[in-house]
């Protein structure tokens, strides 16, 4: 299948590690011209070393704060100055800190909002410019946690919801733009963020961190935890020329983990 993706260019928040730079990385091999970014230069570096290998596409990198509106405006700037029009936007964040509703003062819900709404928010506002001339794909990637509430992760259990919330809007008031936009949702995906998530549970159950993975393998159907490029496969195909009437849809790679609709 043509991915219809080579020379188009292509934003990734979050991208020096884990899920964004997984989806980079595709990105990239099916020839689209992708900007990285995170606030660490020289992960950033690391990871366009890397992608680079096997990319038929340009990559770079511009460091960002996305909770701040300023470095996003920038980090939008560059990459359009760098490689054209923006047509492919994939918002990612960081999951705000575990913690239940009594365990969360008000500094942290402006944090989580900040970081994990806001900046998708924000970020979508300025590539629509571009979107809006040509057309365009925007995924929001969110958390299982859109279908099924994740124990003890409450900031990111309300504002992931939020995102669902967003993307759903949006696929409505930009569908005559050509603009589709959709939210996926990861299960249990092998990256760091699971690995602190296992070991935060473990602790405060009193239990080692292989017992609480074993624990949770045995609530996925697959009897595995997915990996980083089966999640961006999918995420590739939604923001490619492939997909042309996919849009306010909630996608979730999860192993058949989640058992709601």
């Amino acid at each position: 299948m043509d991915m219809n993706l080579k020379g188009k260019t292509a934003l990734v928040l979050a991208s020096s590690a884990g899920l964004g730079k997984a989806i980079a990385a595709q990105l990239a091999e099916e020839g689209a011209n992708v900007m990285l970014t995170s606030r660490n230069k020289d992960k950033l570096e690391k990871a366009k070393t890397e992608i680079k290998k096997n990319a038929l596409g340009s990559v770079d990198y511009t460091v960002a704060d996305i909770t701040d509106a300023a470095s996003i405006k920038n980090l939008v700037e560059v990459t359009r100055n760098t490689f054209g029009p923006i047509s492919i936007l994939v918002n990612n964040a960081g999951g705000p800190p575990a913690g239940k509703f009594e365990d969360v003062d008000d500094l942290a819900w402006q944090k989580a909002f900040d970081l994990t709404l806001f900046s998708f928010i924000r970020t979508i506002r300025a590539v629509l410019p571009d979107m809006k001339k040509t057309g365009g794909h925007i995924l929001n990637n969110a958390s299982s946690s859109i279908k099924q509430p994740i124990d003890g992760l409450i900031l990111s259990n309300v504002f992931r919801m939020g995102i669902a919330g967003l993307s759903k809007s949006l696929s409505q008031e930009l569908a005559p733009d050509n603009i589709l936009i959709n939210t996926i949702g990861a299960g249990r995906i092998e990256t760091d963020r699971l690995v602190q998530l296992d070991a935060a549970k473990a602790e405060k159950q009193g239990k080692k961190t292989e017992d609480v993975t074993n624990e949770m393998l045995e609530s996925i159907p697959m009897g595995r935890y997915g990996k980083p490029d089966e999640f961006a496969k999918v995420a590739v195909f939604l923001v490619s020329g492939a997909n042309t009437y996919v849009t306010g849809q909630n996608i979730l790679i999860d192993g058949g983990m989640v058992k709601s609709f």
